[in-house]
């Protein structure tokens, strides 16, 4: 054990929780890629040695200050440019905190006030910035070409005597293809909406109180001076007790938005508090008492409270676009939360019921235009998976009223791709997917639709960056990693889809811990399972899944893929032929692309189910016609 001086630099990720939630996998391998590429080098090119890596953290230690700060500001002004293709809310960002000071070496460890105080300044350090001691503004002096913002004293956790904080001006811009953050982009006030709480004593109504706070996510992300976490990393605290300057500083925000919503009869009640996330303390808070029809302008109030105190200059467009509201009928907007809620599971009785959910909606609201795209959405799968009779055009007609509507819904164009791409029109259906990822990059339909789309037609390789998006921007679906892992294997790359095929049981686990109605996330896992060598495992999860709902068709489909790995070729091939008189179009191309079922394609009876499935297309499309 010694004592020496040293100057140590501290840095983490920010908002790790929100990045490994949303993607692990990619998180991790961006991260490592960073490490080995840019910090590695840097830390030892400048003198210094890496102590220990943690997580989201790194450590290091340097003989010379002037090292340690030139280091961190290599590193700082190198990210923007390797982060410019990287979607705003998957980029990685450092916080960084250097301190000159005593230090205890024990083998290659450190330990001490000089370590724990560089630890405390990289907490208060601004994200993509570099915080120092009084110590280390001293002695760096005139020595780098840098200028330093005295922030004044501060008290540091943990840490018993007021610390002076400099931040490093770092005033040379990032080299840039053109495509990277500006300056007002990486200073924008940033926001997470948490889930609000239902408060009605009806578990039945938390779809109402989910609905609420996603359109007001909805809202906040058409307004481009703030930046807001997507809905489906924020959600992952629902049901949850935290601290909330805890929950900020995992997510990387500078503020949260949380509330309670109490729905009774013809009455609702909205609370809603701005926070600030750093001290918890409240910004703004209000509480609504007002008619069940009034919940837009609620919705819309709580959004203009936001922005004046943000201090937010709206665009005119963007004014208009808050202030409209999908319809202004109350009793259609519960139908069409209904509808989504029951969408997202997916097997044939849910699609069914949420079709009439959605058509109950437009019924009700001619002029709806996301519920017309709901059930354009609807009689796609329908048709395409299940085999229902509904002409193609019939669905385009749905979509394009959706579109007509309302043009600039993504999901009435990922709507429209769909039917396109089912109905084998494939170049006008990747212009309507171009459509709508233009208006909505993180639109989660319009990723995962596309990626199957190319998975569908054998463009395995295509696919990947869509179904990795999908993946990413709805970190509790379990369908995006489980079919990502499906497309790496098919091109060869199986190890690399491992992590992503445990990433999507976990969330199969859980999705069928929270609905489990719903077959689907036990069928999908069932069939990657029997993928990865757990046949035993495969076939408990198989009998869950027809345990819960023993009619839906798929099954029977997930069920062979599961059997066709596993060996079993006689049990799979008997099950895709029960199946072939119900598949639909779609469904026949998926099957001819996918890798579960390679091991069969050289059997004799494999031709003759290509043959019944497409006998059993024309004779329900002659029947329809």
């Amino acid at each position: 054990m010694e004592r020496r001086l040293s100057a140590i630099l501290a840095a983490d990720v920010v908002g790790y929780s929100r990045l490994m939630g949303a993607n692990e996998v990619g998180t991790l391998q961006s991260l490592q890629k960073h490490q080995a590429e840019l910090i590695e080098p840097e830390i030892t090119g400048r003198g210094g040695r890496v102590v220990k890596l943690t997580g989201d953290g790194i450590l290091a230690e340097f003989p010379s200050v002037v090292g340690a700060v030139e280091c961190a500001t290599a590193i700082q002004r190198a990210m923007p440019g390797r982060n410019a293709d990287v979607p705003e809310d998957r980029r990685i960002q450092f916080r960084m905190g250097i301190n000159l000071g005593d230090v205890i070496v024990e083998g290659d460890d450190v330990f001490g006030d000089g370590v724990n105080v560089a630890a405390r300044l990289e907490s208060v350090a601004r994200p993509g910035g570099i915080a120092v001691s009084q110590s280390v503004r001293e002695h760096v002096g005139n020595k780098l070409d840098l200028g330093f913002e005295d922030r004044g004293e501060e008290q540091l956790k943990n840490i018993d005597r007021p610390v002076r904080v400099f931040e490093v001006v770092l005033e040379e811009p990032a080299p840039s293809t053109g495509a990277g953050p500006d300056a007002a982009a990486e200073s924008r006030p940033s926001i997470a909406v948490l889930p609000f709480t239902n408060m009605s004593g009806d578990p039945e109504q938390e779809f109402f109180s989910d609905g609420i706070s996603e359109d007001i996510i909805t809202d906040l992300s058409k307004i481009s001076a703030l930046f807001v976490v997507g809905r489906n990393t924020s959600f992952t605290y629902k049901g949850m007790s935290f601290q909330l300057p805890k929950v900020a500083a995992e997510l990387g925000v500078k503020f949260l938005l949380e509330g309670s919503v109490r729905k009774a009869g013809e009455r609702v009640r909205v609370t809603a508090q701005l926070i600030d996330g750093q001290t918890g303390g409240h910004v703004w808070a209000d509480r609504y008492d007002r008619d069940l029809t009034d919940i837009f302008a609620i919705q819309d109030e709580i959004t203009k409270a936001i922005v004046e105190q943000l201090e937010i200059r709206l665009v005119p467009a963007e004014r208009k676009a808050i202030a409209q509201a999908p319809t202004d009928n109350v009793e259609a907007y519960t139908y069409f939360l209904r509808g989504r809620q029951y969408f997202h599971n997916s097997t044939r009785w849910f699609l069914s019921l949420a079709r009439q959910m959605f058509a109950k909606a437009v019924e009700i609201d001619p002029m709806y235009a996301r519920a017309y795209a709901g059930i354009a959405i609807c009689d796609t799968r329908l048709a395409g998976w299940f085999g229902d009779p509904i002409p193609v055009e019939e669905i385009l007609a749905t979509a394009g009223k959706a579109i007509a509507l309302a043009p600039d819904l993504p999901e009435a164009h990922a709507a429209r791709a769909e039917a396109l791409s089912g109905s084998g029109r494939r170049e006008e259906a990747e212009e309507e997917f171009e459509k709508a990822l233009a208006l909505d990059p993180n639109h989660f339909e319009a990723n995962l639709f596309y990626a199957r789309h190319f998975h569908r037609v054998g463009m395995h390789e295509r696919s990947l960056p869509y179904f990795i998006r999908a993946t990413e921007v709805q970190p509790d679906d379990y369908q995006a990693p489980l079919l990502l892992d499906q497309t790496l294997r098919a091109v060869g790359r199986k190890a690399e889809g491992e992590p992503y095929a445990q990433m999507g049981l976990k969330r199969a686990e859980e999705a069928l811990r929270r609905h489990p109605e719903s077959s689907r996330p036990a069928q999908l896992a069932a069939a990657t399972l029997a993928g990865m060598g757990e046949g035993e495992q495969a076939k408990k999860w198989m009998e869950r899944a027809m345990a819960i709902d023993p009619d839906d068709s798929h099954i029977q489909y997930n069920a062979a893929c599961m059997w066709a790995q596993l060996g079993e070729h006689d049990k799979a091939l008997d099950l895709l032929q029960r199946w072939a008189s119900h598949v639909g179009p779609e469904n026949k191309d998926w099957m001819q692309q996918d890798p579960d079922l390679d091991p069969l394609r050289d059997h004799p009876r494999y031709k003759k189910i290509i043959e019944l499935i497409d006998a059993s297309i024309a004779e329900r499309t002659t029947t329809k016609a």
